[in-house]
């Protein structure tokens, strides 16, 4: 059995889709996959059980990026096809059974129109897959005895930023209260991205710098090992949520109820003003700590 599956160009949304991927390698147990989606993202299927292939869609002018994709699958007679992106591709395509989602943007939580697609009331939660040499080289990393709290003061654009010294200033009050606790920088590769995640290394200086130069399998590795993560709203976010650790996702100029982070120690905090447009500024540094402390509180609770 042969299955194409047609994910986002965006990291975020690519983890989004990552629990209805797991839903049908569990359902399918017989079938291989080709995965479909953006270069940024593709590095995420990497050790993804029974995938056969990953083909990069690189965006070209008139939506030529379709034309490509076809030619690239026109070959194979596909058994299913769930396309997520809303295009006809699969109409042109010899395929058995299709879903297509219906493009545009919509209300409601994205993770959940995914679970919809299939009928799946809940939406199946984000998973991450990751090799035995990443989660040794992890360990290497991050060894035992800290505990490792992971930091994302990095996004695709400076309005979801908060701002550095809020991040430094909640790491130094989580610490006051548990001294073992050791922060990591988790930014994504490139210069700006570099730029971004300057001003809290600099505050934190005993902070482990990842230098951002990791693979996003290797840093959902590092994340596994971490005792919680505060970030932006950003694919590192999801990341973070879709390892099962502790997740505070930080949202103003974007809207937590299309795009909260999905998993089962994932918690948002809102910046005050209108939704998807309030000001990153707004958001305490004492919201952010008590919604963390929280959240720790209620996770080692449960597993008492």
């Amino acid at each position: 059995m042969h299955i194409l599956f047609i994910t986002s160009t965006r990291l975020g949304d690519a983890i989004l889709s990552t629990g209805l991927l797991d839903t049908l390698l569990h359902r399918y147990p017989q079938a291989d996959f080709t995965i479909a989606c953006g270069p940024v993202a593709a590095g995420l299927f990497a050790h993804m059980p029974r995938r056969v292939r990953t083909i990069e869609m690189v965006k070209r002018r008139y939506d030529m990026h379709w034309v490509a994709l076809w030619r690239q699958c026109r070959g194979q007679k596909w058994d299913l096809c769930v396309d997520l992106r809303g295009s006809v591709t699969s109409y042109f395509l010899r395929v058995g059974r299709r879903h297509v989602m219906r493009g545009g943007r919509r209300e409601g939580r994205r993770i959940t129109h995914i679970g919809n697609l299939l009928g799946l009331d809940p939406a199946p939660m984000p998973v991450v897959w990751t090799s035995a040499d990443e989660r040794a080289r992890a360990a290497t990393m991050l060894p035992d005895g800290p505990r490792w709290v992971a930091l994302g003061p990095t996004a695709n654009w400076d309005g979801k930023i908060w701002p550095a010294d809020r991040f430094a200033a909640v790491f130094s009050a989580l610490r006051a209260a548990d001294p073992a606790m050791r922060p990591v920088i988790l930014y994504g590769p490139g210069a700006a991205e570099r730029a971004r995640a300057e001003g809290v290394l600099a505050q934190l200086p005993d902070a482990l710098d990842t230098g951002g130069g990791l693979s996003v399998t290797q840093v959902a590795a590092l994340l596994a090992r971490c005792t919680l993560f505060i970030g932006n709203d950003s694919g590192l976010m999801h990341l973070a949520a879709a390892t099962g650790i502790p997740t505070v996702g930080l949202f103003g100029r974007s809207k937590a109820s299309e795009y909260a982070p999905a998993g089962p120690w994932a918690r948002v905090v809102m910046a005050p003003g209108p939704v998807g447009n309030a000001p990153m500024e707004g958001l305490s540094v004492a919201n952010v700590v008590t919604t963390a402390r929280c959240l720790l509180a209620d996770r080692d609770r449960r597993k008492r």
